[in-house]
């Protein structure tokens, strides 16, 4: 089992840590550390605090997903998903969110905004070549192989 640290900040410290929703849940929820409520306009971006700090091994990172909920009910959801903790960052965990609906959608304090889920990384040793070798798709991309 993976074992994370987690630092809550000034901002979190009557917020819950982050859990695991049900037994088979694949990420846990991130909640959010806002003073005051925060109204997203839509097609308007925000960062919303999360209090939280990490500490968790080198091979690993921390993915910062939408909720699905806030993004099928409201076209609220995560901009850069899925956005990336790395191991060695110990700042506090932000999450970029949007506003993809057509109504203003209002964030408070200790709603769940986002999921964070941890996965392997594996580092890459990169080399550069002539030429690749050739495979039947070759260069075709987008929507090759049709609807």
């Amino acid at each position: 089992m993976l074992r994370v640290r987690i630092k809550k900040l000034d901002n979190a410290g009557d917020l819950p840590l982050p859990g695991y929703a049900t037994a088979g849940s694949s990420g846990v929820d991130l909640v959010a550390a806002v003073h005051k409520s925060v109204t997203i306009m839509p097609g308007e971006v925000v960062s919303v605090p999360t209090g939280l700090c990490l500490e968790f091994p080198a091979g690993y990172e921390a993915q910062i997903r939408p909720r699905s909920g806030l993004a099928r009910d409201f076209g609220v959801t995560v901009l850069n998903s899925p956005g990336t903790i790395d191991s060695d960052y110990r700042g506090e965990i932000k999450v970029v969110l949007i506003n993809l609906g057509k109504e203003p959608f209002t964030i408070k304090r200790g709603d769940r905004i986002a999921q964070m889920v941890f996965a392997q990384v594996e580092k890459a040793e990169i080399t550069e070549v002539a030429e690749l070798t050739p495979t039947k798709r070759g260069q075709n991309g987008f929507g090759h192989t049709g609807v």
